[in-house]
């Protein structure tokens, strides 16, 4: 008597599982170097407390296991709603958010009179608050996980998202100054002891409907009128979605008195623009708006005055900023100094001065935590920030819908250029601007938005990344089943 065969496992059973294989890898992997990631943060504490306490208190691994246990909770929710997304995203941004934990409790610390160091709360002060802040900027992240099964869906609000976008854009700037102004920028928007920089938001939003318009009209947007120098050039009519986005870029310039919110928006339009329709003379006409923009404020303001001064005061000070020192030029000149004083290796953690820094707790946090980890240091934190932005334009690439390709591209690298543009402003490459260090700096405004922007990225890396079964086994496609046309735009791959 023969034993019966085992039947064949059929190819798609054999998918499902390689699929549920894959998904358990992915997450194993993404736990393994978060677990490294909180190691370090508590390494990072313990050396602050030895250089500027001399001594290492009991309690110096609180903080650390606190975000530990917040960043468990959302790789918890990410294995179960989005276990295909990109494992290395949430351990390098964790470790950004740590380590801009530690150095805000390291800054209370040098403000805390000697005596009262030792006895200061761990959930004190600046870093106390930027721990609330990050729980609930991760609550954030792991609900719009939970409601966007799908990024597609967020086309369906587009005109909703981009109209929302502008209005937060604009409010700071038809604000009285006793309400928006902070350090000469009209960003905020303040009440009471509260503040908000709805400037945050409003990118995450005006990116959705860029990306939406795009996927529309990109064969417009494509066609070419002449070729100058091997480059073909957009007809004049179809310049008129670029002329709009750079006067409302100009007028955040003029009234909301930022260099570096303007360069973001129309940046990220621009770029978003080039990754549409392919053409670099978008990029040329993009850069040449731009910045015959800030040039001719530059002038009317140094001749007309009024709501263009500040940017002129702001353009001098960067010029030159120790013609006056100890006046306008003093917090660049300060900047400059502790970047010095760190040179290659820093002081150490804890060892620098960082209260004698203004601003260092957000816009100049770049600078205070370089004079105590060095050039070296500085270095290793702008690869894990080229890290996040690869991984994002990884996720793009591998995303098989248009509108998916144009928003985890343009998210990335709006994240890229807000880096660029702090870290450009406080080593002296462009003018000062008032952004924020993302993941860094104190502020739950900028911290909600990023982690916003990061949920959005794993979905559209899940999305990506997710096999389905079918004809000989496993095959990448969007979450949801196959292409589809997008409100009847092209599904076409988009090349990088």
């Amino acid at each position: 008597m023969t034993a019966a065969a085992a039947p064949a496992a059929s190819p798609a059973s054999t998918g499902e599982e390689s699929g549920v294989r894959l998904a358990r890898s992915r997450r194993n992997a993404e736990l393994s170097l978060l677990l490294v990631a909180m190691v370090l943060v508590a390494a990072y504490a313990a050396m602050v407390e030895a250089k500027a306490l001399d001594t290492i208190t009991p309690d110096f691994w609180v903080p650390a296991a606190a975000l530990g246990l917040v960043f468990l909770g959302l790789h918890l929710v990410i294995r179960f709603l989005a276990p295909f997304a990109d494992p290395a995203l949430l351990p390098a941004v964790a470790l950004l958010n740590g380590i801009g934990v530690g150095f805000l409790r390291r800054y209370d610390l040098a403000k805390a009179a000697p005596a009262e160091r030792e006895d200061l709360a761990i959930f004190a002060g600046t870093g106390g608050r930027q721990l609330a802040w990050t729980l609930a900027a991760v609550v954030l992240a792991a609900a719009l996980l939970a409601i966007l099964r799908d990024h597609r869906s967020l086309s369906r609000y587009a005109y909703t998202l981009g109209l929302a976008g502008i209005v937060l854009v604009m409010i700071p700037a038809v604000l009285p100054s006793r309400f928006s102004e902070i350090n000469g920028a009209k960003l905020w928007i303040k009440f009471g002891g509260f503040s908000i920089q709805p400037g945050e938001f409003a990118k995450l939003a005006l990116l959705t409907f860029f990306a939406y318009y795009l996927v529309r009209k990109r064969e417009v947007l494509s066609l070419a009128s002449r070729r100058v120098l091997g480059i073909d050039f957009p007809r004049g009519r179809d310049l008129g979605p670029v002329l709009v986005v750079w006067i409302i870029s100009l007028l955040v310039l003029i009234f909301e008195k930022d260099l570096g919110t303007s360069l973001l928006y129309f940046g990220m339009f621009v770029v978003t623009l080039y990754i549409a329709t392919e053409r670099v003379s978008w990029l040329i006409i993009g850069l040449l708006l731009f910045f015959g923009g800030a040039y001719l404020a530059y002038l009317l303001g140094s001749t007309v005055g009024g709501p263009f001064a500040n940017f002129y005061d702001r353009a001098q000070i960067w010029l030159d900023p120790f013609a006056e020192p100890y006046d306008r030029g003093y917090q660049l000149v300060q900047g400059l100094l502790t970047l010095g004083t760190g040179g290659l290796f820093g002081a150490g953690p804890g060892g620098g001065q960082p209260a004698l820094l203004p601003e260092v707790q957000t816009d100049f946090i770049f600078a205070g935590i370089g004079e105590e980890i060095g050039l070296f240091g500085l270095s290793a934190l702008l690869v894990i920030y080229l890290l996040i932005v690869e991984r994002g334009l990884r996720a793009a690439l591998a995303v098989r819908d248009s509108f998916g390709k144009l928003l985890a591209g343009g998210l990335a690298f709006t994240l890229g250029l807000q880096v660029f543009v702090i870290v450009g402003g406080i080593s002296k490459l462009i003018p000062l601007t008032g952004q924020t260090t993302p993941f860094l700096s104190a502020g739950g405004s900028s911290l909600m938005a990023n982690w916003l922007l990061i949920a959005v990225l794993l979905r559209v890396s899940d999305g990506a990344r997710r096999p389905v079964t079918g004809g000989r086994g496993p095959a990448a496609r969007p979450a949801g089943g196959p292409p589809e046309q997008l409100h009847g735009a092209p599904t076409e791959v988009i090349r990088p």
